[in-house]
């Protein structure tokens, strides 16, 4: 089974993330940001990756710590899960409608963070959280997890559909980029024979 729990402890946070990668989107979140519990629900649900967060922050301050360390933490726990990412398919794609929106998520699990990020808001908050977040979720979590993340919402007017499209987007195409390749299952997706590095 390809698991991970990490634990990050700062002045800011505490955060504990279990994930099973080979799961069937079972989970527990908690993090005292309500729409971000929502969204990372979505993650868990439709990548079928398990994910147990429990994460305390300053909230009395804003949502920013809690936001991107829960980001890092997640991303750093599906790392972990990944070992050295040998069997697996590597590359992502999804594209996801919710009425109105229409948004494109495409992935490399190459073990090289970049995040391109083009998804705009009409609105400063979504329920009590700043919609600037969502940049700093994706950021945080493309850079832990070492993975190449292009996200597109190619239209929309809804904010909430935008973002949760975004995640439900991710979830896909990260579903389909870890699954275990039956053809190539010991061995790692490049030709270099790691992942990670120079081109």
């Amino acid at each position: 089974m390809r698991t991970a729990t990490i634990e990050r402890n700062t002045r800011e946070t505490r955060i504990r993330v279990t994930v099973n990668l080979d799961g069937g989107g079972e989970y527990s979140i908690s993090t005292g940001i309500g729409f971000l519990d929502h969204m990372l629900e979505q993650l868990s649900r439709h990548s079928l990756i398990d994910l147990e967060v429990e994460a305390k922050g300053d909230l009395h301050i804003d949502f920013h710590h809690t936001n991107e360390d829960t980001a890092i933490t997640i991303g750093e726990a599906v790392s972990q899960a990944l070992g050295d990412r040998a069997g697996i398919t590597r590359y992502g794609d999804a594209r996801i409608p919710m009425d109105e929106t229409l948004t494109r998520v495409t992935l490399d699990v190459s073990n090289r963070p970049y995040l391109i990020w083009r998804v705009e808001f009409t609105g400063p908050k979504l329920g009590e959280m700043d919609t600037e977040l969502f940049k700093e979720w994706f950021q945080a979590f493309a850079q832990a997890a070492g993975i190449t993340l292009h996200v597109e919402n190619i239209y929309g007017e809804n904010n909430h559909h935008i973002i949760e499209s975004c995640y439900k987007g991710l979830a896909r195409a990260l579903r389909q980029a870890i699954e275990i390749d039956p053809r190539k299952s010991d061995t790692v997706p490049s030709t270099k024979g790691v992942l990670g590095g120079s081109l």
